[in-house]
């Protein structure tokens, strides 16, 4: 196969992918021409059509964030307040 070692493909094998399925090209005949599986042609296909793009529209799959949204705003006001707070003061005004 003509993908990478940890199952990314290309930029360049995703425009092809899109190129050739714009051209009306089977899954089967894309994946035989680039020669990567059916199952990446699919996937890169199903992401072009449905989000215009041919990454994967995949976000926020790491650590949750660790502040509510109440607490980020709180943040965002103290700081922007005082630009100048240590983190040490920043951090007692928020746990107030």
């Amino acid at each position: 196969m003509n993908e990478l070692q940890n199952g990314r493909l290309f930029r360049f094998q995703r425009g092809q992918i899109v190129g050739a399925h714009l051209a009306g090209a089977s899954v089967t005949e894309m994946a035989a021409l680039l020669g990567v599986s059916r199952a990446a042609v699919s996937k890169v296909m199903m992401t072009h059509t449905n989000h215009g793009k041919t990454s994967s529209a995949k976000r926020n799959s790491g650590q949750k964030q660790k502040l509510s949204e109440r607490y980020c705003c709180t943040l965002k006001r103290i700081v922007t307040i005082n630009h100048r707070s240590t983190a040490a003061n920043v951090t007692a005004e928020l746990s107030s």
